[in-house]
């Protein structure tokens, strides 16, 4: 009976420190799950080269996506948050036209719903014209960080090999008001400062070229 009056106790009071503790995007072992395997994939990336390439991602996420600088950091700092889930939740908020933080208190609401279960409740569905300039998004993102890529183009980037100064990723990152429109014509960005994705190829200032994208 004592036996089982210590384990109760433990169970209970792991249960306290783990609900006192601050809701989490995923940090370890990074694999988020949209539904989309390009995406996927290139999620993977992002939040290896935000981890490896902290300044130029930062700068990606407030020139470019419009997020406050305040709210990057502090979702990476004090809230834990992985890289490419502050990515994720600030191109939702591009392609929808709305503040990041709009998406991120959404998503802690309830985390467990997944990114993609929130982006489909949001309105950007797989195949949908959100969905495209999503991709799109990520797309003009490489773009800016000097590693051409093409919607659902099978490539696996290493950028311990082709980030910043290193071989082919020789971009940098975008600045405040650098944005361009996009072909297909995707709304304001969340910040107010540019048009939707370019989907051109960087905004000249990196060293990659548009490649056909659709």
């Amino acid at each position: 009976m004592k036996t089982l009056r210590t384990a109760v106790m433990v169970a209970s009071l792991g249960w306290a420190v783990a609900s006192s503790m601050p809701v989490q995007a995923q940090t370890v072992g990074y694999n988020i799950r949209t539904g989309d395997v390009w995406v996927d994939a290139r999620l993977g990336e992002i939040n290896d080269y935000g981890r490896r390439y902290r300044d130029p991602f930062v700068s990606e996420m407030t020139g470019y996506y419009g997020a406050p600088r305040s709210l990057v950091l502090d979702l990476l700092d004090r809230r834990g948050w992985a890289p490419a889930d502050v990515y994720f939740a600030c191109a939702i908020a591009r392609t929808l036209g709305i503040p990041c933080l709009d998406v991120v208190q959404r998503y802690e609401r309830n985390p467990g719903v997944g990114w993609g279960n929130l982006a489909k409740q949001m309105g950007i569905k797989p195949g949908s014209r959100e969905f495209h300039a999503l991709k799109n998004g990520a797309v003009s993102t490489y773009d800016r960080w000097g590693y051409p890529i093409r919607i659902d183009q099978r490539v696996s980037v290493d950028w311990s090999k082709h980030g910043p100064g290193r071989g082919k990723g020789g971009g940098k990152p975008a600045q405040a008001g650098s944005a361009k429109p996009d072909h297909a014509g995707h709304g304001q960005g969340n910040s107010g400062r540019g048009p939707g994705n370019s989907g051109k190829g960087n905004s000249g200032k990196g060293n990659g070229k548009g490649n056909g994208r659709d």
